[in-house]
């Protein structure tokens, strides 16, 4: 989006195939093929977590470059700056993909996570606080602009559902993930005051499920967050309600309606996540 490409932007959904020397690699796809060999938005993509929509964009913009910017968002682990990252290929933690989604909702502020904000003695005396390191990673437009199309993930992509089946009405945004083989399931999801992560996996990664309708961040990850968000809105003494909004930044009017520009969508299904991205780039 820095680069100036509107999410409205229509790319092919085909096989894009990668050459390393003499070797030549082409990610797979094991949703449904109906969209293959159409011409799809970026924001339709993201929120269907599109596999051949994310080849594309790393084959535009290389992988070096979206390392980057992964880092300046929080991600410490190191990030193989090679294709197959759209396959959620690199390791990292929870906290990490929580602090790099919470730049999102901050207008592009990154805020390092911590566990403790002030030490008390026995008796209330406060003996330490501590502030979270902030540094700006990504502009503010571009930041709403991101959390604008993630919330897409949820109105009508791979985390619909929680619509549909759990009934939020919440301003929410989101993201689902599933890395290869089915080893590991994602889902990261935001409102306006709190973005929370959950990883479902095992460290010996022989052991998954054999197929994307079970092994999917959706499948997997996603209920558990819907349970500790029902619990979380019926807890009224944490003042988070399905009322809050998210800040939009002040002049913000980019129109990221696709649908109304053209009259194509149809989208309006929930998908089967087959992309991963633990790196949780796209």
């Amino acid at each position: 989006m820095q680069e100036g490409y509107s999410p409205c932007r229509e790319v092919p959904v085909v096989a894009v195939p990668f050459k390393d020397n003499d070797t030549i690699w082409t990610p797979r796809f094991e949703g449904r093929k109906e969209h293959i060999g159409t011409m799809k938005t970026l924001k339709w993509g993201l929120a269907t977590s599109h596999n051949y929509i994310s080849a594309w964009l790393v084959d535009k913009f290389k992988p070096e470059p979206i390392a980057n910017i992964a880092h300046k968002m929080g991600i410490e682990s190191y990030i193989d700056p090679v294709p197959s990252m759209i396959y959620g290929t690199s390791d990292m933690s929870v906290k990490e993909m929580v602090g790099a989604f919470s730049t999102f909702t901050n207008l592009g502020i990154h805020v390092k996570p911590i566990f403790v904000t002030r030490i008390e003695d026995k008796y209330g005396n406060v003996l330490a606080n501590f502030q979270p390191e902030t540094k700006e990673a990504i502009d503010e437009k571009t930041a709403y602009l991101m959390l604008s199309l993630l919330k897409g993930v949820v109105d009508f992509g791979t985390a619909s559902r929680l619509r549909y089946r759990y009934n939020f009405t919440a301003e929410m945004a989101g993201k689902t993930g599933t890395t290869n083989n089915h080893s590991d399931g994602w889902f990261i999801g935001m409102t306006p005051q709190l973005v929370s992560g959950i990883w479902v996996g095992g460290e010996n990664r022989s052991i998954h499920f054999d197929n994307i309708g079970m092994g999917s961040g959706t499948a997997m990850a996603l209920p558990i967050y819907a349970e500790y968000m029902q619990r979380i809105y019926a807890d009224s003494s944490l003042l988070i309600t399905q009322e809050d909004v998210f800040i939009e930044p002040v002049g913000f009017d980019l129109d990221i309606d696709c649908e109304a520009q053209k009259k194509n969508s149809d989208s309006d299904i929930e998908l089967d996540d087959d992309f991963g991205g633990s790196s949780g780039i796209f």
